[in-house]
């Protein structure tokens, strides 16, 4: 096995590796649990984060973008987004227990997800990052349309089928301007068994620091344990949204 086979299959004992990890890792364990000499493998994970393969957390720690590796086109931009918000997403969770997920919309109306740290629950809220989501009846959507430009959610609403996921889905198109509307007074969204039945989940906006809405923050959890902490994961969801805002130089006007 000549040094470039060698390498190539090095870097893709290190990409199935961190497609299995949860969480960002060291280098030190990276190397340590793939037995890689730590001269090539600093290389080869530094080439991985130039490519956009990988990001770095503040803590140096190392995790996959999610979006390269189901065929999304990373963009650099996001890099930053992912990186600052991580940290937040990992004490969310632990402090609630449930899975936290960040996603972004593009002009078209698709949602994608960017990161994900699920909950230590046995019976838990998961998702494949790569999996298809409405957003007229997730939180996720109804978060980033209520934002949106009104000619973008025009164009999405006088195209896409309402469809029913489960017999609670919302489909009239009125209902859905209203809870459109509602999400912008609140500041958040909830899709109460909407997309999936027994699933319950809530969404708040990201702003940067112009004040564009650039991402939303979702918790996701089983609807029995939603009804049961329905104000304090609220409260634990919309403070870690502001957070991460405010990390992302996003200041709140004052109201007038």
């Amino acid at each position: 096995m000549n040094s470039e086979v060698k390498s190539a299959g090095r870097i893709l004992d290190i990409l199935e590796y961190m497609a299995e990890r949860r969480e960002a890792v060291a280098l030190s364990q990276i190397i340590r649990d793939l037995t890689l000499p730590k001269s090539s493998a600093h290389g080869l994970i530094q080439t991985l984060t130039a490519r956009g393969h990988l990001v770095q957390d503040a803590a140096g720690r190392y995790m996959l973008v999610e979006a390269g590796r189901h065929g999304f086109p990373f963009r650099r931009h996001e890099e930053p987004l992912i990186v600052t918000a991580t940290p937040f997403m990992e004490r969310l969770r632990d402090l609630s227990g449930e899975t936290v997920l960040l996603s972004t919309m593009n002009a078209h109306c698709d949602v994608r997800r960017l990161a994900k740290c699920v909950s230590h629950h046995p019976v838990r809220y998961d998702v494949n990052m790569d999996a298809a989501i409405s957003a007229y009846c997730t939180a996720t959507g109804r978060v980033m349309l209520a934002y949106a430009p009104q000619p973008t959610v025009e164009d999405y609403l006088s195209r896409v089928r309402f469809l029913s996921y489960t017999r609670y889905t919302i489909t009239e198109l009125q209902d859905i301007r209203d809870i459109l509307a509602k999400v912008r007074r609140d500041g958040y969204a909830i899709n109460d068994q909407e997309f999936v039945t027994g699933s319950t989940g809530i969404a708040a906006p990201l702003f940067d620091a112009n004040g564009n809405v650039v991402a939303a923050l979702n918790l996701g959890t089983l609807t029995s344990r939603y009804v049961e902490r329905r104000e304090a994961l609220l409260l634990m969801l919309r403070s870690t949204a502001d957070e991460i805002s405010r990390s992302l130089g996003y200041r709140a006007k004052p109201r007038q």
